[in-house]
């Protein structure tokens, strides 16, 4: 059976693994190595040919991964995705037609905003978990703190330049549920195949906690 989906994406561990797969045969080692270390939830950015196979090898062989879809940006991809065994769907922004084909995909979704007037938006459409995206880029935790206080009722899911220095500092914020982030999948680890190092870092990556380094 797979593994409970809880009420929020942003609750299942601190870290979202944004990964980007280029040859299916890696998913399940590289999904495997990411749940062995504790981050059960994975984003598969459909960013390769080889993201929806990759998704429906790691929802049918590992059962306690949670996997979902990233970088989805059409109706037709959300549609796939779901098809291909995809719990939660992550785009880096939004419009109404995208919304309206998650809303009705019946998975747990989290549209893109960098802009409180994006974020308003949502809130109005009564959704309130939200991806913070490029959150470097877009301001960082400065930015979102300065949201914390006028608009308290989002959530959000920080990712885009973030590694284990700085992921603490989003952490540590009152509307931040967990941060996004590659970093433990290094491309070198990756093509070498090297899972128990991915393990390792996720592991690391697990314990991360507001404040800690």
């Amino acid at each position: 059976m797979p593994a409970a989906l809880p009420a929020s994406v942003l609750d299942i561990a601190p870290v979202l693994p944004v990964v980007v797969v280029d040859d299916a045969a890696d998913a399940v080692p590289l999904a495997r190595a990411l749940v062995a270390g504790g981050l059960p939830a994975i984003e598969v950015t459909l960013r390769t040919p080889a993201a929806l196979e990759s998704i429906r090898a790691i929802a049918g062989a590992v059962p306690d991964a949670v996997v979902g879809a990233g970088t989805v940006l059409t109706p037709g991809q959300v549609a796939e995705s779901v098809a291909a065994g995809a719990r939660f769907l992550v785009s880096p922004g939004w419009t109404d037609v995208l919304l309206e084909a998650m809303r009705g995909a019946g998975v747990p979704f989290l549209p893109g905003v960098s802009t409180a007037t994006e974020v308003v938006a949502l809130l109005e459409r009564g959704v309130r978990e939200m991806k913070f995206f490029p959150a470097q880029a877009a301001g960082g935790t400065a930015y979102l703190r300065s949201l914390a206080g006028p608009l308290p009722q989002a959530r959000f899911c920080p990712t885009g330049g973030i590694g284990p220095d700085t992921a603490p500092d989003y952490l540590a914020l009152p509307n931040v549920g967990c941060v996004g982030g590659s970093w433990m999948l290094p491309a070198d680890a990756v093509a070498a195949r090297d899972w128990g190092r991915v393990e390792q870092l996720a592991r690391e990556a697990a314990t991360l906690t507001a404040g800690v380094r």
